[in-house]
């Protein structure tokens, strides 16, 4: 590759991971969300929103399904656990 073929990416610019699955790309956000299902709804922090999914945060690992509706900013969405770690999940909107 020639010196002038090098294009750097400039500081605070997103490159792309080659360990990306997700459909479509996650925004980080702080946002106060609910975990909704039957007649319960425990307190979350959404931490990145895509069309796609988000990634939320729980205070305590309390149990609650692999599906339910994430409730933010007004909004209410069927969604399925894809992963957890620890108080972390990711979610994929149905």
């Amino acid at each position: 590759m020639a010196d002038d073929d090098f294009k750097p990416v400039p500081i605070g610019v997103p490159r792309p991971s080659t360990d990306e699955h997700r459909v479509a790309p996650r925004r980080r956000v702080l946002k106060a969300g609910a975990i909704e299902f039957g007649s319960e709804a425990i307190p979350c922090t959404v931490r990145s929103l895509s069309a796609s999914g988000a990634a939320i945060e729980v205070n305590s690992p309390l149990w609650f399904p692999d599906r339910f509706v994430l409730a933010v900013d007004g909004e209410r969405r069927p969604c399925r656990i894809v992963w957890k770690k620890e108080r972390r999940l990711g979610l994929t909107f149905e």
